[in-house]
């Protein structure tokens, strides 16, 4: 009987203690020096690969190719100026 009465309790007691927890490791809050929520700053960009030819040997990058030029209000192609 005392038995079924602690498991009982016992699983109470975790089943209570999991929002809890769950609450406290959230990866989503960020906090400053002071321990005071902040927003938290944005995930780094991804760096660019290094340029490698066929054999796998690093070589300069090729220079990147421009946008094509577009007219914001009507969105077709225009010259380039």
């Amino acid at each position: 009987m005392r038995t079924k009465i602690l498991s009982a309790m016992l699983i109470a007691a975790v089943l209570a203690g999991a929002p809890v927890a769950a609450l406290a490791a959230n990866p989503n809050q960020c906090k400053d020096a002071k321990g005071k929520f902040i927003k938290c700053p944005p995930p780094p960009a991804p760096k660019a690969a290094p340029c490698r030819d066929a054999k796998g040997k690093f070589i300069a990058c090729p220079p990147a190719k421009p946008a094509p030029c577009r007219d914001p209000k009507t969105k077709k192609f225009i010259k380039c100026k």
